[in-house]
């Protein structure tokens, strides 16, 4: 056997670049083919080696004796041999042949190894899942378990452990990943059924609800829950609007979990990319508002803003867990041993010094008509409260919405028509730049109108003011109105007959009055001569007419005289 066995075309741990893959008495190494670091593994840390069909070929798995998982892809069939020796001789290790199942169930068994859960059918592997790769797990019903896996880019996503590196790394190789699995666990089962083969001589065999052990197993396992050593500083039951619920708050060096009844959330410092304190109208609350990226995830649901309601006048009295050294130290100028104060306060201080984020608050320069940063309105039907910062809009609680001004292409004030309440209030629709889209502000009171026009053309936005064109086009409607009832007034009673009007005025193009002598042509038997005996024939029709006239005078005056009443006869 050589000194060195090379394979080319290798992928490690899912990565989008292939590379060379080498083999050593003293190790391994791959190296990305167009240039990169190049990763080590020493003889030492290999615990064990499973050879198994694969995405772009065959695989090997190597099981790393610090839980790690290292996954080579690639391989060729005939590599078997070749590989079985090298391990074999080389790292006194047997390269296991591993068929998976291929029947496509959906229910099977799953045991939890050393470094990953495996979900078994027929007790032949389905699939696999690094702990790595977990970054929080919750109980979504009362046999239902919910896996959330880590969103890779170096562990800025949400529920990256920070004590493991690498979390996500996987993950983030793929075009597509999977960020939520489901399982269903009903009944009752041991932890040492559960664990399978690694599980401890010292495990409990006593029966547990099955989900709730897989749960408390796989939050062990995943190293996904700190130790209440590592501390910080802990707030119980904390009302939050967004997610609705509440929680108690552990923070801790690099993140904070956030711990329910349901859910549990486990985010890093890293992920926060906004954090405000907004005092709430009613003068007894204040709201901290958290800015996620990526955002929360809860199911299908995302929540990119977290918001913790607190009573204004609640005060706590609070020593963090940490030494003098680290006080002096890493945390010098950011945190205080003791803090004394109303509990808003002392959370923003805590989430400042360890996220190393500013505080942001609502601009002074602008209040309400009563002397309050936020506008009480709402989007569609949900009712909230607008607050103008410095450089953004922001409505809260839910849906948390933020606008940036520089994303703002213009503002308009407008009344929503046949409304009741269209005097008294009005909305603001927020245009934003490049088409992308629009945000309406509905029922907002009409006494902030002045003041928010004032507020906006001092940061240079665009505005239109519709309610005032509205206005102006309504008073001009009334005068013309006015003008056209006083001319009504001096025409008297002449009305609009419709078509009746137009038939005395207009004339008719197509009737040509006729003559005479055209009615004598048409009527007259003798219409060829040159009019004799038309005087006697005049004379004859106008005594006709007279009788005529004489009779029908004759028949209204009997039709207008009473019956007669017949006599009796005795």
């Amino acid at each position: 056997m050589a000194a060195i066995e090379s394979f080319d075309n290798i992928y490690l741990d899912l990565s989008r670049e292939h590379g060379k893959c080498r083999f050593a008495e003293n190790g391994l190494g791959w190296k990305p083919a167009g240039g990169g670091d190049t990763f080590t593994l020493d003889q030492s840390n290999i615990g064990g080696a499973q050879w198994s069909r694969a995405a772009r070929g065959y695989e090997v798995k190597i099981l790393q004796r610090n839980s790690g998982v290292i996954q080579l892809d690639g391989f060729q069939h005939e590599d078997y041999e070749r590989l079985g020796k090298i391990f074999k001789s080389w790292y006194s290790t047997n390269l296991e042949n591993k068929e998976h199942s291929l029947r496509g169930w959906n229910w099977g068994k799953a045991e939890f190894g050393k470094a990953e859960l495996t979900f078994n059918v027929q007790n032949r592997p389905a699939f696999e899942v690094p702990y790595s790769e977990i970054s929080n797990t919750n109980l979504a019903g009362r046999n239902e378990i919910a896996v959330e896996f880590s969103l890779g880019d170096g562990g800025k996503a949400n529920g990256q452990n920070g004590a493991t590196a690498g979390k996500g790394r996987k993950a983030a190789a793929g075009r597509d990943q999977l960020t939520e699995m489901r399982f269903y666990i009903p009944g009752t089962t041991t932890r040492k059924e559960a664990e399978g083969e690694d599980a401890g001589s010292d495990a409990d065999e006593e029966e547990k609800n099955a989900v709730t052990l897989f749960y408390d197993t796989l939050i062990e396992k995943a190293e996904i829950g700190e130790t209440a050593g590592d501390t910080i500083a802990t707030f119980l039951d904390v009302l939050h609007l967004t997610p609705r619920g509440r929680f108690d708050i552990d923070m801790y060096d690099a993140s904070f979990r956030l711990r329910g009844k349901t859910y549990d959330y486990k985010i890093q410092y890293e992920a926060i990319k906004k954090f405000m304190v907004l005092p709430k109208p009613d003068d007894t609350h204040f709201m901290l508002c958290i800015g996620l990226d990526p955002p929360l995830r809860q199911g299908q649901t995302r929540y990119p803003f977290i918001v913790m309601q607190f009573k204004q006048d609640e005060e706590v009295t609070l020593d963090l867990n940490l030494s003098e050294e680290e006080l002096n130290g890493k945390y010098k100028d950011k945190l205080q041993p003791h803090y004394e104060q109303p509990l808003h306060q002392v959370v923003a201080y805590i989430f400042k010094g360890l996220a190393n984020k500013k505080i942001t608050a609502p601009a002074k320069d602008f209040t309400t008509h009563r002397q309050q940063y936020g506008i009480k309105c709402s989007i569609k039907a949900s009712e909230g409260f607008l607050y103008c910062l410095e450089k953004a809009f922001m409505f809260v609680p839910k849906p948390a919405t933020y606008i940036s001004y520089e994303q703002t292409q213009s503002i308009t004030f407008s009344r929503v028509s046949g409304a009741v309440s269209a005097l008294s209030t009005f909305d603001i629709t927020v245009h934003m730049k490049s088409g992308a889209g629009s945000s309406q502000f509905s029922n907002i009171n009409r006494e902030d109108l002045k003041a928010l026009e004032d507020f906006f053309k001092l940061k240079g936005l665009r505005v239109k003011n519709e309610i005032d064109e509205e206005t102006t086009l309504m008073a001009a409607a009334l005068r013309d109105e006015d003008m056209a009832s006083s001319d009504e007034e001096v025409v008297g009673a002449k009305a609009d007959r419709g078509s009746a009007d137009e038939d005395e005025e207009s004339v008719d193009e197509d009737f040509r009055a006729s003559s005479e002598s055209d009615v004598a042509e048409e009527y007259d038997s003798n219409h060829e001569s040159d009019g004799s005996g038309s005087a006697e024939s005049d004379v004859d029709n106008q005594v006709d007419d007279e009788d005529e006239d004489e009779d029908m005078e004759d028949e209204e005056e009997e039709q207008e005289k009473p019956p007669k009443k017949k006599k009796k006869t005795g």
